[in-house]
């Protein structure tokens, strides 16, 4: 069978393991790239908590750079597996190449404004004064490589949505190797410091980005570069950024709840940069569970889009049941160690005494609401892979800015920087219940009507 018709065809259970344990594993890879500049740094003799707090202002910068490549990738890639089930492969390859150059036009502009405003933007977001340096010197180099980072994030979403999860993850682990290799001959042996891991992670995400285009020059792959195909087309536009608001928004708010994060911290202690640091720990913590979740629903996306467009309700069902029940242990395993051995993230990172304490004590606070990322994360993006535009949207504004972010500053401002933590898990868990009241019962009822629509369309045709 080709792989498109596994995805109709093959035993429920054997295919979503082979679709998801490769984006799950791209997401723990994708997580090593965002904590192994950190471990790094955070090793820096005599400015390893400056450098560490530095790199946690910076996090903020690139997600919104993963927050456009989300709103083009995630939103083209469903669309254009949706046209795949649907039998028009010619307009799924418009969608690919009308989303490579969004994705290109965009990582100019990003790059451009990120390089000459670098300093600009890290006092705005909240940085200790002891750490600016660092966070400057680390933005403008990795400003330089924005481009790679937006197209290799971008576009393997469309590698994903063929059903080649392997190599969709084979191309972020290139990336992580590099990174994980490059980091310390850059940062200790010569010398660079927070720019050497910047450097770093601009040539690794480089190397994903050749991985990518070669895999789309291959014949295994439907999708093909084509020029004459990258024609602007408002409609098709439209309908790519309209699916990509949701991820867009999600990550987008990510970055704005931490900068709200970081100007709390900032306002309540002073500007001490062992909260920051702290914050920076937690927030990693949080990644760590968030991103095998989030993979799940990743993975599920190709077998979710196809089988809509084929009008296949009760595989549908059974495929999305049989990946929440996983999704729920996981978050089940991950939320019970957190909460019981709390400090060992701290260790991780070599933090300091005092860093340590403070991660050891706050970190049940802020993760206690994460069991709820079964929904938040993995059914989110099952809901994405329906074309559910608008439901979408609302679930990924509703925990970040509805409730997160005023719950911030209202903590912050009656209980001090504790606030600031205890925001977080308290925001996840309220949204997470919420999530599950509007997503369980309206799964069934869409994979039906989607079944009706496409059995009337086929009589039609008749």
């Amino acid at each position: 069978m080709t792989s498109t018709e596994r995805l109709e065809k093959e035993k429920i259970l054997p295919l979503i393991l082979k679709l998801t344990i490769p984006a799950v594993i791209a997401q723990l890879i994708t997580f090593l790239y965002n904590i192994v500049d950190r471990m790094y740094v955070a090793k820096i003799d005599g400015a390893g908590m400056n450098a560490l707090a530095a790199l946690g202002i910076v996090l903020p910068i690139t997600l919104i750079i993963q927050a456009f490549s989300n709103l083009i990738g995630l939103g083209g890639a469903p669309r254009a597996s949706m046209k795949l089930g649907e039998g028009d492969r010619e307009e799924a390859g418009r969608i690919f190449n009308t989303s490579f150059a969004l994705l290109l036009v965009t990582g100019v502009a990003i790059s451009i404004a990120t390089f000459f405003a670098a300093r600009q933007i890290v006092v705005l977001f909240g940085c200790p004064e002891s750490a600016v340096d660092f966070a400057e010197s680390y933005l403008k180099i990795y400003s330089l490589g924005t481009i790679f980072v937006l197209l290799a994030q971008g576009l393997n979403p469309f590698i994903n949505a063929q059903g080649y999860s392997l190599m969709a993850m084979l191309s972020v682990l290139i990336g992580a190797v590099a990174n994980i290799a490059l980091d310390p001959l850059f940062i200790f042996v010569f010398g660079m410091g927070v720019k050497g891991a910047s450097l770093a992670t601009v040539i690794s995400q480089s190397l994903s980005f050749v991985w990518i285009l070669v895999f789309f020059c291959s014949k295994k792959s439907t999708f093909k570069l084509r020029f004459k195909e990258m024609k602007p087309s408002r409609k098709r536009i439209l309908s790519i950024v309209s699916l990509g608001l949701s991820p867009f928004i999600m990550t987008i708010t990510e970055c704005a709840i931490q900068i709200v994060f970081n100007i709390n911290l900032k306002m309540a202690t002073g500007g001490d940069k062992d909260y920051t640091a702290a914050l920076t720990i937690m927030l990693s913590a949080l990644q760590l569970i968030a991103l095998p979740l989030n993979g799940l629903g990743y993975g599920m996306q190709p077998f979710v889009s196809y089988n809509y467009g084929k009008g296949n309700a009760d595989r549908l069902k059974r495929g999305v049941n049989c990946v929440t029940v996983i999704a729920f242990v996981f978050a089940a395993v991950m939320w019970s160690v957190s909460m019981a051995f709390p400090q060992v993230y701290a260790y991780l990172f070599s933090a300091s005494e005092t860093v340590r304490q403070i991660v050891k004590r706050y970190s049940p606070l802020f993760l206690m609401g994460s069991i709820m990322f079964f929904v938040q994360m993995t059914l989110q993006n099952i809901n994405l892979a329906l074309g559910r535009a608008k439901s979408a949207l609302f679930l990924a504004v509703l925990r970040k800015v509805i409730i997160l972010i005023p719950l911030c500053f209202a903590l912050t401002h009656f209980l001090g920087f504790e606030g600031v933590y205890m925001s977080e898990g308290i925001a996840d868990l309220l949204a997470g219940i919420i999530t599950a009241a509007v997503l369980f019962p309206t799964f069934p009822k869409v994979f039906k009507n989607r079944e009706r629509q496409v059995r009337s369309e086929g009589q039609e045709s008749k």
